[in-house]
């Protein structure tokens, strides 16, 4: 039996780097902090990109590869908060 050696693509648009064999367990190195999954690349960078030049040009389009997002793949959203003294 013969181990499939990992593949490594570097996106053109964010420069992110994907180490894998092109499916959701790849892992996705980001230039700071911990690296993460494909899900989590989308979440937080590919979904955002305006223009079909731009989505043509991204490797993380194919839905297949990135699998479902999960819990903390994208930002929390968190509650407004008052700043300053609301009472007159």
């Amino acid at each position: 039996m013969s181990l499939a050696t990992d593949q490594r693509e570097r996106c053109p648009l964010c420069e992110v780097e994907i180490h894998g064999q092109g499916g959701p367990a790849d892992r996705v190195i980001f230039s700071r902090g911990t690296p993460g999954s494909r899900s989590k690349l989308w979440a937080r960078v590919c979904q955002y990109l305006k223009s079909d030049a731009q989505r043509s040009r991204c490797i993380n389009q194919d839905p297949e590869l990135r699998g479902d997002c999960r819990p903390g793949d994208g930002f929390e959203e968190i509650d407004a908060i008052q700043i300053g003294d609301s009472m007159p």
